[in-house]
């Protein structure tokens, strides 16, 4: 990758946040509980969740080491997203998972080749690595906050998952409400700790593609935290009221 394709990436990035946030705001990706016939061919979801999210950290890493392998504690941060993501998220899954289009898994197959790409040759071309660096800033402040919520974020993540997955006992089907965590004041608590997580991680990173994928994380998850809550509240007549989509007491 070159210096010009990094800074188009980016760019587009950005753009393509905008598009994703005023489409999803408008139409519900057709997966999960979202599902639903007319956006062609399918395949299982399980393998969907691993073709498309597999690619990321392989080209990240790829392109990390080709560019010059600065920074590398956000490789490791990196892997320590997507092989959770790819390789054990989808396996851990109760129930029986709705098929997902095609179409959906081509679209992120595509996205997380590009996002893999941008980041990795902006952790690749930061300083770190070779002058000893693991992170590519020397302010401690910024290190300490980016680490604290990148690991809030992932916590936040798997704690919100695995309450989800508990909700089905084995070879059990339907959706209930969850409760308990952050459940208590937003539907979605696993979208809102991937954004903190992301959000730490362009902190501690820096770099333009970093931010980017922040934004477009924003972009991706709040529209569909709010299709999630109305859902919810559509389906449960004794769905709490008081809780928000995504941001508690906010959104």
């Amino acid at each position: 990758m070159t210096p010009t394709l990094y800074e188009w990436g980016w760019k587009g990035m950005l753009v393509a946040a905008v598009a994703a946030f005023l489409f999803l705001y408008r139409t519900a990706a057709p997966y999960g509980r979202h599902h639903r016939p007319g956006w062609g061919p399918t395949l299982p979801a399980r393998w969907g969740w691993f073709a498309m999210e597999s690619v990321s950290p392989l080209v990240f890493a790829g392109v990390w080491w080709t560019t010059g392998r600065g920074a590398p504690g956000l490789l490791v941060l990196w892997w320590l997203h997507y092989a959770y993501r790819a390789f054990i998220y989808p396996f851990r899954i109760r129930g029986g998972m709705k098929p997902m289009p095609w179409i959906t898994a081509a679209a992120a197959v595509l996205f997380n080749l590009w996002n893999g790409a941008i980041n990795g040759y902006g952790a690749g071309a930061s300083s770190g690595g070779a002058s000893g660096e693991v992170f590519p800033t020397d302010s401690p402040l910024r290190i300490v906050l980016g680490l604290a919520l990148f690991a809030l974020g992932a916590a936040t993540n798997h704690r919100a998952d695995a309450q989800l997955r508990a909700l089905r006992a084995p070879g059990e089907t339907g959706y209930r409400i969850p409760y308990g965590g952050l459940f208590r004041w937003v539907s979605c608590p696993n979208y809102l700790g991937e954004i903190v997580e992301w959000t730490g991680f362009a902190l501690l990173a820096g770099h333009p593609a970093a931010w980017a994928f922040a934004a477009f994380t924003f972009a991706n998850l709040a529209p569909r935290a709010r299709r999630h809550h109305a859902w919810y509240r559509e389906t449960f007549a004794d769905y709490p009221s008081s809780r928000r989509a995504l941001i508690p007491f906010v959104y």
